[in-house]
């Protein structure tokens, strides 16, 4: 069995046929786990250095091929290559610690403030009917996205219909609006990562020396990062959620025009009264 050779005998044995190139890779990643500290690796514990080079694997399968040589010895090429790529990894990684960091201490700080679930009153046995039971159907309707099954519940006597019969209806809508509900709710995931991202520059500036080169950089993407960000809200702010009059139609089973004449009523009615008059 072949012994760890220095890189530039490997590299010999591999162009003369001794070695394939899975053993070529296997044994660079070997050698330098066995040599880390030769790598300008000095601050990193072994599990860590087995870590890196499985994510440099990949790296020296195209960097073998990639090799020519031009007054430069393999072992050189193959030092450079763990040196830049060594700091890569480092910067993922805190780049990943800082996210992870930051988007738990906000989810902390979220769920410490979050307000408690309102206390509804107790259902009583009988319901007194609404005056218009249509026209709040409609309103449900139309609103149903924020509308939950307890909610629901509550508003199907009240309006002389059943509540299954109510959900399944709030159901069929949302199956209409099946592409519409996923988009906005894509977009609200890429919001509040995009929103974390934002937090993570902050730290990183933070942790950044004061007027380097790095702090600087970390400066434009975190400008980057807040115009996106704020575009991105206004796009969700765009997007409706309620449904169209004409999914109204079609679940109900009438003309769009009857929901059209049952929202504008419920407009005039409900609509705030002027202080002044």
């Amino acid at each position: 069995m072949l012994g760890y050779l220095p890189l530039n005998e490997l590299f010999e044995n591999y162009r003369s046929g001794i070695l394939d190139k899975k053993q070529l890779e296997g044994q660079i990643f070997q050698f330098i786990l066995d040599n880390y500290k030769q790598f300008h690796l000095l601050q990193w514990e072994k599990e860590d250095c087995i870590d890196y080079l499985c994510w440099l694997y990949p790296r020296i399968s195209k960097a073998i091929d990639k090799y020519q040589e031009m007054g430069t010895s393999f072992d050189a090429y193959i030092g450079a290559l763990v040196y830049y790529s060594s700091r890569e990894y480092r910067f993922r990684e805190t780049d990943h610690y800082f996210s992870e960091d930051s988007w738990w201490k906000e989810k902390a700080n979220e769920l410490s403030v979050r307000n408690a679930e309102p206390e509804y009153p107790e259902i009583p046995s009988a319901y007194k009917p609404v005056s218009n039971p249509q026209q709040i159907l409609v309103l449900l309707l139309k609103s149903y996205h924020f509308a939950s099954d307890d909610f629901i519940s509550r508003v199907a006597p009240a309006i002389g219909i059943e509540t299954e019969k109510l959900k399944g209806m709030v159901d069929e809508l949302r199956i209409l609006r099946l592409d519409k509900e996923e988009q906005i709710q894509g977009l609200k995931e890429r919001i509040h990562c995009q929103f974390y991202r934002c937090i993570s520059f902050e730290r990183r500036m933070l942790a950044a020396p004061q007027d380097s080169i790095f702090q600087k950089k970390i400066q434009e993407r975190l400008n980057r990062a807040r115009i996106r960000l704020e575009s991105m809200r206004k796009r969700l702010s765009t997007m409706r959620f309620e449904a169209t009059n004409r999914q109204i139609a079609i679940v109900l089973g009438v003309p769009k025009g009857t929901v059209d004449s049952t929202l504008h009523a419920a407009k005039i009615k409900y609509k705030p009264k002027d202080p002044e008059c």
